[in-house]
């Protein structure tokens, strides 16, 4: 053993040994397939810069994103009687909850948050598709709830952000009643006169459409999000006909006046902000505040004030 055993052949390996790339820094777009870098991707809200189709969000990177500095406030939302139905299927009901909490990092498959978009202060609520496909049990009813009642007590507007595969089959006919239940939580937003305002995104399907999420004041969907309540598939194998392109996906039904608007993520804060405050009766926001002035301008400021102020009446600078 000498010196070259010790320090140069580590040395050497260490240099030009392979070194571990980590799995998560490249993502493929499912559209154009282009290899997006993970930062390129966040910056631009999960959108491809290349053909600009909308991948999944999480509800609090929206929410850093939608809110003024990205902070904002979670509001508690009541917790149901879990696994009521002692369900089990391939697994039981609180084992997959566990894994989609451990996957998501996540309670459940809504966050109901309050702060403020260009000083307009709202209460929002986002479902999150990858926590069991999004779908709605008693804990999305409890959060849609909660978020009216929020907004009612705040007088504030109501912006939620779907996205579902419709009611949680682990759940039954529980999942079912949160249809009405939340209606009549939408109706107290309308009876306060406070705005409703929905952002539907891909998918928003089953008990989802035909409740809460088809009954905003204004509507509004990112591009080629599938809105429906039975899908495609199934609508062809019952009638036995071929469905027109682009049916049941957000661009569709903005044509046959199903939706208000389609506007891309990337340009729905602003999108927002000018809708509740028109809404709301309120002037329209504030897109930028001027720099603090620097000391020694104010300084020279005021010196010129009080040198206008000293002048004699007659001189051509106090006239």
């Amino acid at each position: 053993m000498n010196w070259i055993t010790n320090y140069v052949r580590p040395r050497i390996n260490s240099i030009f040994s392979r070194r571990e790339t980590p799995d998560n820094l490249w993502t493929k777009c499912n559209e154009c397939g282009t290899m997006l870098f993970h930062r390129e991707l966040a910056d631009n809200l999960h959108v491809c810069t290349n053909c600009g189709h909308h991948m999944h969000i999480s509800p609090r990177a929206r929410f850093k994103a939608l809110f003024d500095g990205g902070i904002f406030t979670e509001v508690k939302v009541p917790a149901p009687t879990p696994d009521p139905l002692h369900f089990k299927d391939q697994k039981r009901y609180p084992d997959r909850m566990k894994a989609a909490q451990k996957q998501t990092g996540e309670h459940e498959a809504m966050l109901v948050v309050t702060g403020d978009i260009g000083r307009t202060p709202i209460v929002a609520c986002a479902q999150d598709f990858s926590f069991m496909g999004g779908s709605m049990g008693m804990y999305v009813g409890n959060a849609i709830i909660a978020a009216a009642e929020e907004a009612v007590k705040l007088k504030r507007p109501l912006v939620l952000f779907s996205a579902a595969g419709g009611a949680r089959m682990q759940e039954g006919i529980l999942s079912l009643m949160q249809m009405p239940r939340t209606t009549v939580a939408v109706q107290m937003l309308k009876e306060a006169g406070l705005p409703y305002i929905v952002v539907l995104t891909h998918p928003t399907t089953g008990g989802v459409t035909a409740s809460y999420a088809m009954l905003g004041d204004v509507q509004i969907a990112e591009p080629n999000a599938l809105i429906c309540f039975a899908g495609p598939r199934v609508i062809e194998q019952t009638i036995r006909e071929k469905l027109p392109e682009g049916f049941q996906r957000a661009e569709y039904l903005l044509d046959h006046g199903m939706l208000d608007r389609v506007t891309k993520r990337t340009e729905m804060r602003d999108e927002l902000i000018t809708i509740t405050r028109m809404l709301m009766g309120l002037p329209p926001a504030v897109r930028g505040d001027l720099p603090a002035p620097e000391e020694a301008e104010v300084a020279e400021a005021a010196a010129a004030v009080q040198a206008a102020a000293d002048l004699p009446a007659d001189t051509p600078e106090k006239k």
